[in-house]
């Protein structure tokens, strides 16, 4: 990969740099504690993870951090896993969340959006009478500390006020978004055992209203540990027998009582894709998350209470939990709910303009639909709040880099962002301060001692290598569910290399400080010995108008061969014929190296993917080895389990 001096595609003025609150905290941080006052951003990442304890303090100190009983020392064990954060502190994350309502009572809070696009506000007063008044009807409910409360809702404001309020009494969150069939839900949810359900009696997407009762009952009767069910009608229902009203229980005028708890407290409980077994139950404290977030949101993101962050996301997915976040920065947070698309493509770039975004964050493949759509953002929407567009779920190609720049303003701050649910944040991405190179990633982040290593554990520059982080995130799973050994923990992220998280990406560090990323390692294309990451061919390919999306694999054959098909799920109207085909390989040949272009290319009826949108490489590849589907693949979390029988219907016919 060359890197000698390509121009960036943006540069922040200096007035911006100025202006930037990550600036402001290393000037701070340089007088208090020792921060580099010069150097940029380059030198205050690397005091941040030389000096790894006194960062976290003075974040803590910088966005104050209320510790009600005192921390003997910031980090007690910094072995991985199980390092110890904060020992002997406790505090209350929703008591966070909820601070601004003491000096914007009537500002709103949370902006709520379906798909009439037209806002609806909850002001910070209203949102932290409803949190008080839940919070008093869950501990009557005999919800303790510890005790797992669920939610099976969209994205609306009654799931951030249950997320809060459960976090207020000291209680476990767990939530489903209700596109997932009751096998998916029962999936995640029977692991954690919750006593309390709050559920909608179904919800609209797409202008169709979907009715979800009959799921809901089937919960009911698979949860024997249900004490109660809350009933949310936002399609109108009475409750059903048994269940309570969501209105009755958030009705009263109560100050919000906050528990106190340990900062490895237990928060909420985030689910791997589980595509391949059950999904992972990853568990993370109050603690970590409220400093990794502030770190992430108030720093990375420069987010503050003058701004809007709206991100498209599902109460199933991590950037929601994330999202809700936003309130600890006292910003306001924009909640949709609705399909992506609906009633067209640009629906969301007309959703970040009547809710004043500033920051607005979607996926990768959204962005790469609205081009191939042919919408333009700011010919159409006044796009002039929005100050940066974020993206994530999969590496935002080259050409979406510049079709954001050609098409929403050219000084716009492109945000390409990569971390996990496993950490519920970002390994790398947003950095107010820096500028932004067509492809990559803008930097590594505060406190994240980002690397990329061979096989033997030798960092590298310039080359490919597996993403590992070499020191604690507070962040990190405190454990994961049933996992009481640890040795499934241990396994998903510390085989490889002992002691240190190894994620499962391909990622290039550039000696610029930018990183690269090339896709899934635990999917990746091995020919020759030489890795390849597929995204760099899905980027490649799907410039090609006729393919709507693709799909490549690469599976070791019994006689010492490799077979690498890339499966092509045509645009309507386009046929793969021979000269398409020939197109596909040139465009693949030219772009990146003859050893990308695949050994066949297939049309299939469609591209599966994890019901959080990620195309699903490994269980395919398993499907074509022959595997059998029950053992390939977990069917409750795939969005469309149909496709995967023609994947199987290959392996059965292929000679």
């Amino acid at each position: 990969m060359s890197t000698v001096n390509p121009q960036p595609l943006w540069q922040p003025t200096a007035e911006r740099i100025a202006e930037a609150r990550i600036t402001r905290f290393q000037a701070w941080a340089a007088e208090h504690h020792g921060a580099p006052a010069d150097g940029g951003y380059a030198a205050l990442h690397r005091w941040s993870v030389e000096e790894l304890e006194t960062f976290w303090k003075a974040v803590t100190e910088w966005f104050d951090v209320r510790f009600t009983t005192p921390y003997e020392r910031v980090v007690g064990d910094r072995s991985m896993p199980g390092a110890q954060w904060f020992p002997g502190a406790t505090l209350n994350y929703a008591e966070h969340a909820l601070r601004a309502a003491g000096s914007r009572a009537d500002e709103p809070a949370l902006l709520h959006v379906d798909e009439t696009h037209d806002p609806r506000p909850v002001t910070w007063a209203d949102l932290r009478r409803q949190v008080g008044s839940l919070a008093a009807e869950l501990r009557a409910l005999g919800v303790r500390p510890g005790d797992r409360v669920s939610g099976y809702l969209p994205n609306i404001p009654e799931a951030v006020v249950a997320l809060l309020a459960t976090a207020a009494v000291g209680g476990v969150w767990t939530s489903c978004a209700p596109d997932f069939g009751a096998r998916s839900v029962l999936d995640r949810f029977q692991q954690v055992e919750p006593v309390v359900l709050f559920t909608v009696d179904g919800y609209r997407y797409g202008g169709k209203e979907h009715d979800r009762r009959g799921i809901v009952a089937e919960l009911r009767r698979e949860l024997p540990t249900l004490r109660a069910v809350v009933h949310i009608p936002l399609l109108g229902t009475d409750a059903p027998d048994g269940a309570l009203e969501w209105s009755a229980l958030t009705a009263a005028d109560t100050a919000p009582v906050f528990e106190q708890v340990p900062f490895d407290h237990p928060l909420w409980v985030l689910y791997s894709s589980g595509t391949t077994g059950l999904p992972k139950a990853i568990v993370q404290s109050q603690g970590g998350i409220l400093v990794e977030h502030l770190k992430q949101l108030g720093l990375h993101c420069d987010l503050g209470p003058e701004d809007r962050f709206f991100w498209y996301t599902s109460t199933g997915w991590m950037m929601w939990n994330f999202l809700v976040s936003g309130l600890l920065t006292g910003t306001t947070v924009v909640l949709y709910d609705g399909s992506p698309g609906h009633p067209d493509t640009g629906a969301q770039w007309r959703i970040a303009e009547r809710t004043g975004a500033t920051l607005y964050g979607t996926s990768a493949a959204y962005v790469m639909a609205c081009r191939k759509a042919g919408v333009h953002p700011s010919r159409d929407h006044d796009l002039s709040a929005v100050k940066c567009v974020a993206t994530t779920g999969s590496p935002l190609p080259p050409d979406g880099f510049r079709w954001l720049h050609d098409e929403v303003r050219h000084d716009l701050w492109i945000a390409s962002v990569s971390g996990g649910t496993d950490v519920c944040s970002c390994f790398a991405g947003a950095v107010p301060t820096l500028p932004v190179h067509v492809g990559e990633l803008q930097a590594p982040c505060l406190g994240t001692d980002l690397q990329s290593w061979d096989p033997s554990g030798k960092p590298l520059t310039d080359e490919v290598g597996e993403l590992v982080v070499t020191n604690p995130m507070p962040s990190m799973p405190i454990h994961f569910w049933n996992d009481p050994d640890g040795s499934r923990y241990h396994d998903s992220y510390f085989d490889t290399y002992p002691g240190v998280w190894r994620h499962g990406d391909w990622i290039t560090l550039t000696s610029r400080g930018s990183v690269v990323i090339h896709g899934r390692s635990d999917s990746t294309l091995n020919r020759q010995g030489v890795r390849m990451g597929s995204a760099d061919i899905y980027e490649a390919v799907e410039r090609l108008p006729e393919i709507k999306e693709s799909l490549v694999v690469g599976i070791e054959q019994p006689d010492g061969g490799y077979w690498m098909p890339l499966f092509v799920h045509l645009a309507p109207g386009a046929t793969l014929d021979d000269d398409l085909t020939d197109r596909i390989r040139k465009t693949i040949r030219t772009q990146l190296s003859p050893r990308h272009v695949p050994d066949e290319i297939i049309e299939v009826p469609g591209i599966p993917h994890t019901l959080t949108g990620k195309r699903i490489e490994v269980p395919v590849k398993r499907l074509l080895q022959g595997t059998p589907l029950e053992k390939a693949v977990n069917p409750g979390s795939i969005d469309n389990l149909d496709l995967l029988a023609h994947y199987q219907e290959l392996a059965r016919t292929r000679p």
